[in-house]
């Protein structure tokens, strides 16, 4: 199976047509390209051969949940993947493991594929823990996903996103083996790919590695040529 590569656009661009522009430039097969939601419907009438993403969802496919945003509304738009526990939003807005698993539980429901993140701050890092809370993290928010369901797990360290110092393929190679681990307990397929300061001058050294079978990339994928050159070396394994 292809790797896959997710462009996770976080809170940009700031117009209809600088995400236009961007979707354009960037439409490459390989690729999963996730805007914030205004722009969704925008980008998707602009790709051509990449796919789209979500950046979130709710737990819920409707009901009074102000601001929120549905699987099934998702879908309708022709999403296909949705970045689910993401860093930002554990650290930002109180996200938890339970949510997590509530939102894979109605991503898969609704036909979406769930992009599970996980990953270990600096200091947990530091006094060894990443192991135990990269194997909760995954043991609580896959635990509603079913029998047999398929899911992508994204390893982030936290200390990696956005710094410029990325982990060692050494240690994802690490991370894939227990992430599998834990998901084969629950009877969940993984697909495991990485992310935390991905560029086109180090994605190489992760990709090649048949075990870890894509990247989510944040800051470079608001470079159109950038993102094309990662899913170009992607492609290449």
């Amino acid at each position: 199976m292809s790797k896959i590569i997710i462009a996770n656009w976080k809170l940009n661009p700031s117009s209809p047509i600088d995400a236009e522009k961007l979707a354009k430039e960037s439409d490459v097969k390989g690729l999963v390209i996730a805007p914030p939601f205004p722009f969704l419907e925008f980008v998707e009438a602009i790709i051509k051969k990449a796919d789209l993403g979500a950046q979130d969802l709710f737990w819920e496919d409707s009901g009074a949940y102000t601001g929120e945003v549905s699987g099934a509304q998702l879908k309708s738009l022709k999403v296909s993947y949705v970045i689910i526990g993401h860093s930002e939003r554990r650290l930002n807005l109180g996200e938890t493991d339970e949510m997590v698993a509530k939102k894979v539980a109605i991503a898969l429901k609704d036909g979406l594929i769930p992009v599970v993140c996980v990953g270990e701050t600096r200091q947990q890092r530091d006094k060894n823990q990443t192991a135990a809370v990269v194997e909760q993290e995954v043991r609580i928010g896959l635990s509603r996903a079913g029998a047999g369901s398929e899911v992508v797990v994204a390893y982030e360290p936290i200390w990696a996103i956005g710094t410029g110092s990325p982990d060692t393929p050494e240690n994802m190679l690490k991370m894939v083996k227990l992430i599998k681990e834990v998901a084969g307990r629950l009877n969940v397929k993984v697909r495991c790919i990485y992310g935390g300061s991905v560029k086109s001058d180090n994605a190489e050294i992760f990709l090649k590695n048949p075990e870890i079978e894509g990247a989510l990339v944040g800051g470079a994928s608001l470079k159109a040529e950038e993102i094309k050159q990662i899913v170009k070396i992607a492609a290449k394994y």
